[in-house]
């Protein structure tokens, strides 16, 4: 039996909101985008569909028991919930953890990734997150090209920021590591740096250890070694690392006419051998299920094909034993139910509960 604890990733986008209804149309979620998907090449499995035809609408109590209820039962040690706070004004998509918090009988562990990002058009040279291409598509491209702006703030912002998240830091279930409060940065800066030291002298206040902010590692953003970090894959394993992301800067404006495909195989060994070989001990792991993200995409899109239950089973065992080895607590899954990027352990209608059952085994050792 694996000792490190599995968290898997966990996005709130399927439950109606105003900032959808505005930018994308009235009752737009992720599953629109989802249902709409197409295969693209021989054997794509597209569009992926739940189990049951179970479209879980998480603004009620009663999906998110569901949800936690399998999650335990096969081993997820908790979820990652994506958070979006855009500034002190602004935020979005908070409806699942609210019903974590006002529902205290739902036994599952659960910390915060907070996507610190401006929502933006996708044809905007802003930095910032186009999630909902597909659908931005459709529209002409006119009007702003920031839907949302993402502003750090000041010392008087992130405590206002703090105190809205302090009564989830201070649940039972919330996610601490030696008393430290976990949350998740996806976006480095120095501005972050010195609100995540002023939260740390907050959380101390407030009778915590600290705070352990987990950083996406991305060697260009210049992530102090001193930092806590995590590989978010397979993104960064998946297609070349420093060099790829580089090419794509310089050929941003190049027309992909095809779906890039990748080896499901070859991208969990490369993570794998970047684990093996990292040596830094504040540095976790990431893993992945699967990884498709046509649906919002379409053929700008990137695809990991070859994945089976078993492969990401035996790929994860080996993940979890270096863990062991390294004396790493936990490591983090994408995903629990990112359909639109084909990476979910939530059952399908084609694959079932096999996933979960694969993770079930990897975890504990239990024959199939």
């Amino acid at each position: 039996m694996s000792k490190v604890k599995v968290f898997a990733m966990y996005l709130p986008q399927y439950h109606e909101t105003e900032v959808n209804n505005k930018f994308w149309g009235k009752g737009f979620t992720d599953w629109v985008s989802v249902k709409k998907a197409t295969p693209l090449f021989a054997g794509h499995e597209q569009p992926q569909v739940p189990m049951n035809n179970n479209y879980c609408d998480l603004s009620k109590v009663e999906s998110i028991k569901w949800q936690a209820e399998i999650a335990k039962k096969y081993g997820v040690d908790g979820w990652g919930i994506y958070h979006y706070w855009f500034n002190s004004n602004d935020r979005t998509l908070t409806k699942p953890a609210e019903i974590l918090l006002e529902n205290k009988d739902i036994d599952m562990p659960f910390f915060f990734a907070w996507d610190n990002a401006s929502w933006k058009r996708t044809w905007s040279k802003i930095q910032g997150n186009d999630w909902a291409p597909n659908a931005d598509e459709k529209a002409e491209r006119k009007g702003p090209e920031v839907l949302i702006e993402y502003r750090v703030g000041t010392e008087k912002d992130w405590k206002i920021h703090f105190d809205y998240l302090l009564p989830y830091f201070k649940d039972s279930r919330y996610v601490k590591h030696d008393n430290r409060i976990l949350f998740l940065v996806y976006n480095y800066s120095d501005e972050i740096q010195k609100m995540v030291e002023y939260w740390d002298k907050l959380a101390k206040e407030n009778g915590f250890a600290g705070m352990e902010c987990v950083f996406s590692y991305n060697p260009m953003h210049g992530i102090p070694k001193t930092a806590y970090k995590f590989r978010y894959e397979p993104l960064y394993s998946g297609w070349g690392g420093f060099w790829d992301r580089a090419k794509r800067l310089v050929f941003r404006n190049a027309v992909q006419t095809d779906i890039k495909l990748f080896s499901y195989s070859n991208v969990w060994k490369k993570l794998i051998r970047n684990a093996k070989n990292c040596h830094d001990n504040r540095m976790y792991y990431g893993a992945f299920v699967n990884y498709d993200d046509s649906p919002r995409r379409g053929k700008k899109g990137k695809a990991i094909i070859g994945g089976t239950p078993d492969l990401f089973e035996k790929y994860l065992k080996q993940l979890l034993s270096v863990c062991v080895n390294k004396k790493k607590p936990f490591v983090f899954l994408t995903a629990w139910n990112e359909w639109g990027e084909g990476a979910h352990l939530e059952p399908d209608q084609i694959h079932q509960f096999a996933y979960l059952e694969a993770l079930k085994r990897a975890k504990y050792g239990e024959p199939k």
